[in-house]
């Protein structure tokens, strides 16, 4: 049995909390570091310095001897350097332990390897890592000891953000500077700042470590290439919110406590609908904080996985033929005096507030659903949209019935007098209290979906930053607050602007919501007919970052220039080649080296077998046909392989860059679904002894 925890006392002790600061800093410092984390601003090199000492007594009290700038540069997981707190020893050769608020404000790691996207040369190697005073700094455990880590923002040595992080914070101020003029339209003078908040729910497998550990294609594309389906999937719904096994419940545990301690406040956690599948999911937070928590959630979810024996797969699709993966993204916009934009009331119909903020989200979705669809986009994601309650790859709003129903009186009509009411549920047992139902039912297919008083963006993927997504999402919500505000500032009767405005929006954006069947071949065409983007993969995607709509929207607001914009789309073909690349050449590895030479040594056996049972004088008639099907199913994968081969070598051989990439999407990924399909059928045909790796059913069930 698990020891007792005080989680209250536990909670945030490995962090520099604002309350620490308050404790450790003069209040004159103090309150220079709460106004900048207010109102934005740069911190006097005097307090820097104090600041600095502060940190570094506090880390040093909690057993850290290094620390390091944290980051998240473009390969979308987090980097870091350690530096000891160690300076040259004095004249009696005792060591001092210093760190200056120089060195707390500025890094400058050597940034030759990262992904720049051709905004520097390999020569150019110097960046800089800054302090990102507004999320607080952490001392993560492992086995290098106690590091204290300072979340930054990471930049060229010429100014052009290199990470996930600069654009997601330039995206919060413009958000807010356009949300707080809409909300002083409406007679709000004391809200100083709008916040975008986040709650990234998370999805993983877990995998014994032993049994991962024998497949090369887990160990190098961190999902299974090959595997024929287990003779149970999914389709029982047994494992879904069921009894937590105890291996897994004793890894749980322990991924509460680190998170707890670095503040993390992972508040539930379950089993998920596939095998194996769970979920972990935080309370909200601000946007940037989400996103550093949601890093971190990631990379404890691995460590503590490797303790207990287990390994956590964060791939979007790890399984063929049961549920993927997702994050699924719950934003909302909250203003510093407790206001959220998104709270509908009890009568939405009659707050106008709120309907010009739905309509401007409308607005924003619709204009914008292709860079929308691109920021939840990555090579695993192409496997999981479009089935097993992952949304499909078409961006369309969910309301639900009533807000629907609000949304097609005010278009009809100009404004909504009536509201579905959600009804009484009656359960039929006396002893169970009957309850008021919601007024809307949710949607599992829906990529953004409203849920209350926040949407949850779906489509995101489980191993993807959720830097990227958050971005976009205030970015294109920014631009359509400015846009309204822009008319409603200049009306003269402000309330007929307004309801016009909303009627305005609502009517021509209506085209975005979808409450149906979102897996259905119907919606596909009657998307099409609506004129709303299907893009399928990941590379097709990535125009839609340098088009004229979208470097306009990124550079009104400061949050990328065009430059950033084609280096990020450089580094994403980059990537889609790369990843296909690798699991190209894994397959080839596991066909030429294990599988094929496994099935040639079980087809032997089949063939001694029977030739003995024809000089034995009795019918070899069964294990001659298993021996044709099988020769027969080997030739099929032999062919497919020297396919796949040649089609990897041809890609190899290519330019990298769009071409390239679009070369391994459009004939190396289907060189490799060819040669998974005979190479899964002989795994179905060949003695489980012969097969040369664990199987579904040993990854999925034996946890």
């Amino acid at each position: 049995m698990s020891e007792m925890v005080n989680v209250e006392e536990i909670f945030a002790s490995k962090v520099f909390t604002l309350g620490k600061m308050k404790e450790r800093l003069p209040k004159g410092t103090f309150k220079e570091v709460k106004k900048i984390m207010d109102e934005g601003g740069e911190l006097s090199k005097e307090a820097a310095d104090v600041i600095a000492k502060a940190m570094k007594d506090w880390a040093v009290e909690n057993g850290a001897t290094h620390y390091t700038h944290w980051f998240q540069p473009l390969t979308g997981i987090t980097a870091e350097k350690h530096d000891a707190f160690v300076t040259h020893p004095d004249e009696t050769g005792k060591m001092i332990m210093e760190f200056s608020g120089k060195e707390l404000i500025k890094g400058e790691p050597d940034a030759s390897s990262f992904p720049s996207g051709g905004l520097r040369a390999t020569f150019e190697a110097r960046g800089y890592t800054t302090w990102d005073i507004t999320s607080p700094a952490f001392i993560k455990e492992t086995a290098t000891g106690p590091t204290l880590c300072i979340p930054t923002a990471f930049c060229s040595y010429t100014g052009e953000a290199l990470d996930k992080k600069t654009p997601l914070l330039r995206s919060m101020e413009a958000l807010s500077k356009q949300a707080i003029r809409i909300v002083r339209l409406f007679g709000n003078t004391e809200a100083k700042k709008v916040t975008a908040s986040v709650g990234a729910e998370q999805e993983y497998f877990l995998v014994d470590a032993k049994k991962a550990l024998q497949r090369e294609d887990i160990l190098f594309a961190g999902r299974t290439l090959f595997g024929a389906p287990a003779p149970k999937g999914q389709e029982m719904d047994d494992h879904y919110f069921g009894v937590i096994r105890e291996r897994v419940g004793g890894f749980m545990h322990d991924v509460n406590l680190e998170l707890w301690k670095l503040g993390v406040t992972s508040k539930t956690q379950h089993n998920e609908a596939a095998p194996a599948q769970h979920e972990v999911a935080p309370i909200y937070e601000s946007a940037n904080v989400a996103v550093d928590h949601n890093q971190l959630v990631m990379e404890t979810l691995k460590r503590v996985a490797g303790y207990h024996g287990l390994r956590c797969m964060l791939h979007e699709k790890p399984f063929a033929r049961v549920n993927g993966s997702g994050k699924h993204n719950n934003w909302s916009i909250t203003t510093d005096n407790g206001i959220n934009l998104l709270e509908p009331g009890q009568t939405p119909n009659d707050n106008i507030q709120f309907l010009l903020v739905l309509a401007c989200i409308m607005k924003a979705v619709d204009t914008h659903a292709d860079l929308l669809r691109q920021s939840a986009s990555n090579v695993g994601n192409d496997q999981r949209l479009g089935g097993y309650e992952a949304p499909p790859a078409i961006i369309s709003i969910f309301l639900g019935e009533q807000l629907e129903d609000v949304v097609n009186q005010l278009v009809e009509t100009g404004k909504a007098d009536s509201l579905k009411e959600g009804g009484v549920l009656r359960t039929g047992v006396s002893t169970l209290p009957d309850f008021v139902k919601d007024a809307t039912d949710r949607n599992r297919t829906s990529p953004f979906a409203f849920t209350g008083n926040k949407f949850e963006f779906r489509s995101v993927g489980s191993s993807d930053s959720i830097g990227s997504p958050n971005t976009t999402l205030n970015a294109i919500v920014a631009e359509a607050f400015c846009e309204a505000a822009d008319r409603l500032e200049a009306a003269e009767d402000f309330e007929l602007a307004v309801h016009d405005l909303i009627k305005e929006y609502m009517t021509k954006h209506q085209r975005i919501i979808f409450n149906g069947n979102g897996y259905a071949k119907e919606w596909e065409e009657e998307a099409a007919r609506r004129g709303l983007p299907n893009i399928p993969s990941m590379v097709e995607a990535v125009d839609t970052l340098t088009t004229p709509k979208a470097v306009q929207l990124f550079e009104k607001f400061g949050i990328f220039t065009e430059a950033e914009l084609h280096s990020r789309a450089e580094v994403l073909y980059e990537t889609y080649a790369k990843s296909v690349n690798i699991e190209a050449l894994t397959m080839i590895d596991m066909a030429t080296t294990q599988i094929l030479p496994a099935v040639m040594e079980y087809a032997g056996v089949l063939a001694d077998t029977t030739l003995k049972l024809k000089d034995a004088g009795v019918s070899n008639a069964v294990s001659a046909k298993m021996l044709a099907m099988l020769t027969d199913k080997l030739a099929e994968a032999e062919d497919a392989l020297s396919k796949l081969q040649e089609a990897e070598a041809n890609a190899t051989a290519m330019k990298q860059g769009k071409d390239q990439a679009f070369f391994y999407y459009r004939q190396v990924v289907p060189a490799m679904r060819a040669l998974r399909t005979p190479v899964d059928e002989l795994e179905q045909m060949v003695e489980k002894k012969y097969w040369p790796m664990p199987t579904y059913a040993d990854l999925l069930f034996e946890v």
